[in-house]
């Protein structure tokens, strides 16, 4: 389906309300395609195919469940001359949306360089693309796990790269844009304050140059304990803990205006089976087992975005659980979400092994996504 913007299509009128709102002609248009995604959203009373939804209120709603398209990358980057099963972004956006899904979080933008648009849609025109194949499905792009610059300081050419993704994250009308790593890798301090003075830049870059938040992601290591005191090694770092977690110690240095954290339940969930002791700084052992909704709960608004991705325990494993679609696993989502006071989240269902064989299982990471999705509709207040 096809849109009229008046306020764009009209040269006059679309410049003076750009200029009254501060934007510029390609982030109004931005701004009203998103209402007209918006419109085939509401007008959508049931997706073809799908079965009504169960009685109750929904602890998820509709229009904020989502899927990282990480998740179905095979299908992505499959080769449409070589198969029948959807192939590309827009024909993966149209298998997400029969499905129910109005919320996608981009992995880059790349597919098979067979599909339409060819290879690689990381440009102006290839975002337009995207932004239309989203609009024609009443699909949202709500976030990327894009490029986040290595340099500190920045150099010049990671300040253009960074600028550049915002602008096609801007063009696809994302309220978010963020990252799949944590902001350091490091166990001390001293790096955390680093990674922090870059967010907080970034962060504030990012805001500057229109709608969009600026996210980071986690992993297990994120939760694990800080190495902030105690006698110092011969390099002089220090070896024990004061019981911080690393990512709670960069929330709390980091500033909530610019930096926003998109919190990996499954990663998180992990943490909290793999770090549960840490020596303190007179060098006694502590237990401190990681609770993530607390750590929620306390800067609720500061997670726009979840991965939603489930766990079944495995306790042979170093991690303590394999991933599952969601709702097939162990971990409490239900408890989880009941948790929360605010319903503004957007949860990604994320299932890093879903892809299956090309030969015996071709198209299952879109079967786990419409499994999922049904779980997720399902989970009631």
């Amino acid at each position: 389906m096809m849109f009229r913007h008046p306020q764009v299509d009209a040269p006059d009128e679309g410049h003076e309300l750009g200029r009254k709102l501060g934007l510029s002609r390609r982030q109004l248009l931005a701004a009203t395609t998103g209402m007209a995604a918006a419109a085939v959203a509401a007008s959508t009373i049931l997706k073809p195919g799908r079965a009504a939804a169960a009685e109750g209120v929904p602890l998820i709603r509709d229009s904020k469940r989502g899927i990282i398209l990480f998740t179905v990358r095979d299908a992505i980057s499959r080769n449409p001359l070589t198969s029948d099963l959807p192939s590309g972004f827009r024909e993966v956006f149209k298998a997400l949306s029969d499905i129910g899904y109005e919320r996608v979080e981009f992995a880059g933008y790349t597919q098979n360089a067979n599909a339409e648009g060819g290879a690689n849609l990381e440009t102006v025109a290839g975002a337009t693309l995207l932004r239309q194949w989203l609009d024609d499905n009443g699909l949202r792009a709500e976030g990327n796990h894009g490029f986040i610059p290595a340099s500190w300081p920045l150099t010049q050419a990671d300040l253009d790269r960074f600028k550049a993704s915002l602008e096609i994250a801007n063009i696809l009308g994302m309220g978010h844009m963020g990252t799949g790593n944590d902001p350091t890798s490091s166990n001390y301090k001293a790096d955390w304050d680093v990674a922090a003075a870059k967010w907080n830049t970034l962060g504030e870059i990012a805001r500057s140059s229109g709608y969009v938040k600026l996210y980071t992601h986690n992993h297990d290591a994120a939760y694990n304990f800080l190495l902030d005191s105690g006698p110092l090694d011969a390099l002089g770092r220090p070896t024990r803990s004061s019981g911080v977690r690393k990512l709670e110690y960069f929330l709390g240095i980091t500033d909530p205006k610019f930096v926003n954290l998109e919190m990996d339940i499954y990663w998180a969930h992990v943490a909290q089976y793999k770090f549960k002791t840490y020596t303190a700084p007179d060098g006694s052992t502590q237990t401190n087992v990681f609770n993530p909704l607390a750590l929620v709960q306390a800067q609720e608004g500061r997670y726009p975005l979840f991965h939603a991705k489930d766990g079944a325990i495995n306790t042979s494993t170093a991690n303590g659980y394999d991933m599952v679609p969601f709702g097939t696993g162990a971990i409490d989502y239900t408890g989880f979400f009941r948790g929360l006071t605010s319903g503004h989240h957007y949860p990604m269902y994320e299932q890093d092994n879903a892809p299956g064989n090309a030969t015996t299982a071709p198209n299952q990471s879109l079967q786990y996504a419409e499994i999922s999705y049904d779980n997720m509709a399902a989970l009631r207040a």
